[in-house]
């Protein structure tokens, strides 16, 4: 999911049918509200942050349909960029992010990141 919104990002394209291939439900509504808030601005975001993504639960034990991820995010290679000029959109660094988020079986066996929250900078 995220290795697609980095790619969305770099234009805020907000219509990016890869999203909908790993995301749905709220995390989905977040990731292409996010894009559409960047491109009425005028932003689009230059760099890939990195991820250590784990598996902190699944539920239930046996065939899990529900796998909760703990992520640590590191944004400092990924920022906002005003698109018409190429000039950073704030003075606000990038930074480590502790990101929690719920990867559900879809009816069709595949899954999906249905719903994550992203928190401030410093917080892993």
């Amino acid at each position: 999911m995220w290795k697609s919104f980095v790619a969305a990002a770099a234009t805020s394209d907000w219509q990016a049918a890869q999203l909908g291939q790993y995301a749905t439900g709220t995390a989905l509504t977040n990731l292409t509200r996010g894009l559409y808030a960047d491109h009425y601005n005028g932003l689009v975001t230059k760099g890939e942050p990195t991820h250590d993504a784990k598996v902190d639960s699944v539920d239930p034990p046996v065939n899990p349909t529900k796998v909760i991820v703990t992520d640590c995010s590191d944004s400092t290679n990924a920022l906002k960029y005003r698109a018409d000029n190429g000039q950073l959109a704030d003075d606000k660094p990038g930074g480590r992010h502790l990101i929690n988020a719920i990867v559900d079986k879809q009816p069709d066996g595949s899954w999906k990141v249905s719903d994550f929250g992203v928190h401030e900078v410093g917080t892993c």
